[in-house]
């Protein structure tokens, strides 16, 4: 389903199956790994249907995954083990020390991963500029350091955007109008 780059990617819109590929992004084998090698936007937040998915991309291009670990509370359920193609991922969830938006990718061919995770429903636009940062070589930052930039990024562009209307407003005569769209991108990774 194509989208305008100013549109929520809603789960509703584009409910997950394993015919949809897994929006995945990786830094480059060769290149170290940094605070995190690429990123995933899942489309639901149904960890059960989402991770085969992941799995599948990811088996395909770095190895097979036998575990995973996520902070505790980032999802709504927390089972201990998920099936995944022709096996089954472990998970281990820790309730502290551990960024809330990222999961951990354990591979018997490339080690340990590191992934921001762009939450479900995040604008197209925001995602695509998350996914290409957590991927690129040169930028060292953790999951919530990419999220806190792009937050103070969408901040920015509000405060233009009120400036701009307010000018508007001043130079017609007029009110300015109201964007139609929910400017908060980013869901709560801890629930409503």
């Amino acid at each position: 389903m194509a989208s305008r780059a100013d549109e929520r990617a809603a789960p509703e819109q584009e409910p997950s199956s394993p015919s949809l590929p897994a929006r995945l992004t990786l830094r480059p084998p060769t290149f170290p790994p940094g605070s995190v090698c690429g990123a995933w936007w899942p489309r639901s937040r149904d960890l059960m249907i989402e991770l085969p998915i992941l799995t599948d991309a990811f088996d395909a291009r770095r190895g097979r995954l036998p575990a995973f670990a996520v902070r505790h509370g980032t999802w709504p359920e927390a089972p201990c083990d998920l099936p995944a193609a022709g096996h089954t991922v472990t998970a281990a969830w820790f309730a502290s020390g551990f960024d809330p938006y990222t999961i951990r990718l354990y591979s018997h061919g490339v080690g340990r991963w590191d992934l921001l995770v762009v939450p479900p429903g995040t604008w197209v636009a925001v995602a695509t500029r998350l996914m290409t940062a957590a991927a690129d070589p040169t930028l060292r930052l953790t999951a919530s350091a990419l999220v806190a930039a792009e937050q103070r990024r969408h901040d920015q562009d509000g405060a233009r955007w009120a400036q701009e209307q307010v000018e508007q407003w001043e130079g017609e005569g007029g009110a300015p109008q109201r964007p139609s769209a929910d400017l908060s991108f980013f869901s709560n990774p801890y629930g409503p």
